[in-house]
């Protein structure tokens, strides 16, 4: 059984496949593949403009058809593949994942399998809290151990402007409240735009301070090509975390897992902690150990990956578990991706030129 034209043979990259006792497969560069992320819709009821903006995803934009998503028995199938490689951990994404009818089902089957060692996966699941308010019982319920919820701003009119369907932020903020009530774990993303956004930093660390929920700040990166994104309105994160600390004291705390994104920073009166993720001033492709799925089946291993491998063909044609395990260790044995490492190396033409998937399409 062989992978899609623009994958890699099979055979060639079995070679490269190295298995561990516990811990599943190692790529080229001994990066284990410990999570993967699966985008269960492209559609969105958002049009945020650094993801999704209106001019590019307007009415006529041709959404995928429902015979193209993955069915909940496919993203099964290759999530039971990816346990068997060693993922511990399974994140649905979208568009916006909530938007994907009977999606508790799809948790349920998740929750069902098992990781390398006998455990139950960790299911967790990003949102931009639209719809949470009314589903977060019935995610808790499936088996979802914990949400992460898209908010970049507190200011109503701001919020408004950044989704650009005058979404009010109160709605987000009853969503994160129910996810709390159902005891769901959250955790809050602000992708910050130079700008637009930079001057909400401090509102959201004293809004959420104290409240139990961890939130993190993103610095904006070049994903795809529709969101015109320029160094110059790259926030960095030391500066975000030094207007903090200012106000608030901080004091860093050490990951909680290898391969973690976030560089997680406390409050030194106890008051929680808050994350920074820094992939354009602060690489960590070293320690990455994400494949993400697309919503139409397509295996991608970085987020600036430019094609992927299409597993939906595998699936739909009769591969055998044993083969779609197989095939999931061949690609990851062969992953030698780096490219926010060698961003900086880039001139700004090459890294226009270079061609990239929307973050829309694999789920960020």
């Amino acid at each position: 059984m062989t992978i899609a034209p623009e994958s890699h043979s099979a055979g060639a990259a079995r070679a490269g496949a190295r298995r561990l006792p516990s811990t599943g497969v190692l790529d080229a560069r001994r990066r284990p593949l410990h999570d993967l992320r699966i985008s269960v819709t492209d559609r969105c009821n958002f049009r945020c403009v650094y993801c999704m903006p209106r001019e590019v995803f307007g009415r006529d934009y041709a959404f995928l058809e429902r015979h193209e998503l993955l069915t909940f028995e496919e993203i099964e199938r290759i999530s039971r593949a990816a346990l068997a490689n060693g993922v511990r951990k399974l994140r649905l994404t979208g568009g916006e994942p909530l938007l994907r009818r009977g999606v508790e089902d799809l948790v349920a089957r998740l929750a069902a399998l098992r990781t390398l060692d006998g455990d139950k996966p960790e299911i967790a699941l990003t949102t931009n809290g639209s719809a949470l308010a009314v589903k977060a019982e019935a995610l808790k319920a499936a088996g979802v151990d914990r949400v992460t919820v898209s908010i970049d701003s507190l200011d109503d009119a701001l919020f408004r402007r950044m989704n650009d369907v005058q979404f009010p932020v109160r709605r987000v903020l009853a969503g994160i409240d129910a996810a709390r009530d159902a005891g769901l774990p959250v955790k809050l993303n602000t992708v910050v735009k130079r700008g637009l956004n930079d001057g909400e930093i401090l509102s959201l660390a004293e809004h959420f301070r104290g409240t139990g929920h961890v939130l993190r700040f993103i610095e904006y990166m070049d994903v795809g090509a529709t969101n015109g994104w320029s160094l110059d309105e790259v926030v960095p994160s030391a500066e975000i975390v030094a207007q903090i600390h200012a106000r608030f004291p901080l004091e860093p705390l050490a990951p909680t897992a290898p391969g973690e994104t976030a560089k997680r920073w406390r409050y030194v009166d106890g008051s929680g902690e808050i994350g920074v993720i820094s992939s354009v001033t602060n690489a960590f492709c070293g320690s990455c150990s994400r494949a993400r799925l697309s919503t139409e089946g397509r295996l991608f291993t970085c987020l600036f990956a430019s094609e992927g491998h299409d597993l939906r063909a595998l699936v739909r044609g009769g591969a055998t578990d044993a083969e779609l395990t197989a095939t999931l260790a061949d690609i990851w044995g062969v992953r030698d991706d780096r490219y926010s490492e060698i961003r900086s190396s880039l001139t700004p033409e090459l890294r226009a030129d270079r061609a990239r998937i929307e973050m829309s399409y694999i789920g960020g």
